[in-house]
């Protein structure tokens, strides 16, 4: 009697012991899973350095073009200059207005990326500001010819500016703790939707 009732005991514990391990082992195996994607999603040193000089070279270009709208720096035309570009690029109305945004997206766009802060933003306003003058250069063509009016260059730093969106600013940057910094595909695509519909908007309201 003494025996079974042993062996019963040693039976119950069993039973009760077992599920408190299967679940003991499930969570340790869960914690390892966890561990292992974080350090292959956490971006490594050499991937950040190449996202800071993307976004700083892109920031410089882009940058410099800007200043040239807004204040006539390095040779540019200044406001009204580049008003009676755009007038010239076929858009008929609002060109003023139109100047002044364009100018200040591209400087204040590459004032974001060049600090990494709030980069979707930035990296849209330029993105927006790219495809743009993609569009109303596609008819002289691709590349780059005797009157500079090919859509090459810009297309490049569309290119940029779209891949910044999804990946991000990397870790040499203000955003890197932020939400959109640690999953930067979520909020890349709203930002893309951002710019898709802001270069629409401009090309149906002012030409």
């Amino acid at each position: 009697m003494a025996g079974s009732s042993t062996g019963r005991g040693a039976h119950s514990s069993t039973r009760s012991t077992s599920p408190r391990r299967t679940a003991m082992i499930f969570e340790s195996a869960r914690e390892r899973v966890r561990s292992i994607s974080s350090s292959e999603v956490e971006p490594g040193g050499s991937r950040d350095v190449g996202l800071l000089v993307l976004r700083v070279g892109l920031a410089a270009v882009v940058g410099a073009h800007g200043l040239q709208k807004l204040f006539g720096l390095f040779g540019g035309s200044g406001i009204d200059g580049f008003a009676k570009t755009l007038t010239g690029y076929g858009f008929a109305r609002g060109t003023s207005l139109l100047a002044w945004v364009t100018a200040l997206s591209e400087t204040g766009g590459s004032l974001l990326l060049l600090f990494g802060f709030l980069t979707p933003l930035g990296s849209a306003a330029l993105l927006g500001v790219a495809l743009n003058i993609v569009y109303v250069r596609a008819p002289t063509g691709f590349f780059l010819n005797g009157t500079k009016e090919g859509f090459e260059f810009q297309l490049v730093l569309a290119v940029v500016a779209l891949a910044l969106l999804f990946t991000g600013a990397g870790r040499y940057a203000v955003d890197a703790r932020t939400p959109w910094g640690r999953e930067p595909g979520r909020f890349g695509l709203a930002a893309l939707a951002f710019a898709v519909v802001t270069s629409v908007g401009v090309v149906v309201f002012f030409r």
